[in-house]
């Protein structure tokens, strides 16, 4: 019936805002009844001032039809969310979309209470509460607008008996029956739109429009908590409540009904804000943007995840026998039994590395670390080298040795002479220095070996120095 378009209004100063400009369809500009209800819609708009409706903002003619002024609400609509998750198999998540609900309960509210300058209430119903009348901006600010289909006191076109407006699918029972309607239609038909935001599927759609009429005046409702695990019973019975076909039994005013779901909230301690319902929204435009891109939409960190593992899975019906299992028989039904397993000590028995390792390691653990006075450790074997550096070194012939203490007896003592007396360590040197006279190549012999048993003392005493110093560190 009409057409938006975006503008921009400009006035003194520089002063610029993004609107929205509602305009009617050209073959339509000459139908009284149809201008009579878009007037009806504008009227209303300017007075409905409330931060969860559209606002209206002017209202003119040009080119032979008429146009309203209307604020712009950057983001996307309601029906727009329920179909971008639908097509990627995701569900709105329970307390945005409540949270939703309960904003636009706020904006019928006060349309419904409202009153003209007289104090007097108009009555406005909205009767065309569906997912594409409800806009949310990226701010998350959630908004209800297209109120030309309202029904008002003040209205210039008048609905004749048993003419039904509105969506076939969003009607209430008693609208579909052609019966009068107050505001509880409106708690009906949202009502209808959060069950579809948590079902993720429409309530009310027949293969036809009349077959869509006869479900909606039927009003029977599938249980939303076998088709959303995640809604539990007492949202089930505030939702139940909305869908009452009987409109005693349903929630009287809108006001009823937001508080019920946000007393929900509350009881259940569920933080959301607009903040929350921003995040959806802005995924919503991104994925679009990225569709009409040809681009496919960047998953989240928990959705990749997610699809990583089912990739990684495997079914254990999916694993291919082993060749020498029996007949059918799985392994794992078979008991266990304890010749099969090895033992891990046996693993290296034939390599000799390995055992030599073993062993010395097992050996440098036994023994303990000694010091000498110096700081330098010395290992426990330098004594061992000592004696096979003695065993191998062959003594030199003694001449004389003194006799034990226990054996000595006192001699008298001999006359003076001439000739100095040699003590017993003298005649040792020189019986030593004559032999080795007398044989020089064995004397030659055992220097060569002391110079052999300082090198491997040399040897072993930086070897040891090497060791401990790596094991100090």
């Amino acid at each position: 019936m009409a057409e938006v378009f975006r503008g921009e209004a400009m006035s003194v100063q520089g002063f610029k805002k993004q609107v929205a400009i509602k305009r009617v369809l050209p073959h339509l500009a000459q139908n009284k009844n149809f201008i009579s209800m878009f007037l009806d819609e504008a009227r209303l708009g300017a007075r409905l001032a409330h931060a969860n409706i559209v606002t209206v903002f002017d209202i003119g003619a040009a080119d032979n039809t008429f146009f309203i002024v209307m604020e712009f609400v950057d983001g996307c609509n309601l029906k727009a969310i329920i179909e971008e998750h639908r097509q990627q198999g995701r569900r709105i998540p329970v307390k945005d979309a409540v949270y939703i609900s309960i904003e636009a309960c706020k904006g019928l509210s006060f349309a419904h209470e409202v009153q003209d300058d007289d104090n007097n209430d108009l009555h406005i119903v909205h009767r065309d509460i569906s997912p594409p009348n409800i806009l949310i901006s990226k701010r998350g600010e959630v908004k209800v607008t297209d109120f030309g289909l309202a029904k008002a006191t003040t209205q210039l076109e008048k609905t004749d008996p048993g003419v039904v407006k509105g969506k076939f699918s969003y009607l209430s029972p008693e609208a579909a029956l052609g019966e009068p309607v107050d505001a509880r239609t409106d708690v009906y038909a949202l009502g209808i739109v959060l069950w579809e935001m948590l079902a993720g599927r429409r309530l009310y759609l027949g293969e036809t429009d009349y077959a869509t009429v006869k479900l909606v005046q039927q009003s029977n409702v599938p249980s939303l908590s076998r088709i959303n695990p995640e809604v539990d019973a007492e949202l089930e019975r505030v939702i139940g409540k909305s869908l009452e076909k009987d409109v005693e039994k349903r929630f009287q005013t809108a006001r009823d009904f937001g508080d019920a779901l946000a007393q929900y909230l509350f009881s259940r301690q569920q933080k959301v804000t607009a903040f929350d319902v921003a995040n959806l929204v802005k995924w919503v435009v991104d994925s679009k943007k990225a569709t009409k891109a040809g681009q496919k939409p960047e998953q989240s960190i928990i959705d990749r995840l997610i699809q990583e593992e089912l990739l990684r899975f495997t079914s254990l019906d999916d694993v291919a026998p082993t060749p020498d299992s029996d007949s059918g028989e799985k392994d794992g039904a078979r008991p266990l039994d304890g010749g099969l397993f090895e033992n891990p000590a046996d693993w290296f028995a034939d390599d000799k590395d390995v055992q030599s390792a073993v062993e010395t390691k097992a050996r440098d653990q036994n023994r303990g670390p000694r010091w000498s006075e110096s700081g330098v450790e010395t290992p426990e074997d330098a004594g061992d080298l000592s004696d096979m550096l003695e065993e191998k070194a062959e003594p030199a012939p003694r001449t004389s040795a003194p006799a034990p203490a226990a054996e000595r007896v006192s001699v008298p003592p001999e006359p003076k002479t001439s000739a100095p007396v040699a003590t017993a360590t003298e005649t040792k040197l020189k019986t030593t220095a004559e032999d080795a006279k007398d044989r020089p190549s064995e004397a030659g012999k055992s220097n060569a070996m002391l110079y052999v048993a300082i090198a491997i003392v040399v040897i072993a005493g930086a070897g040891a120095a090497a060791y401990f110093g790596g094991f100090l560190s």
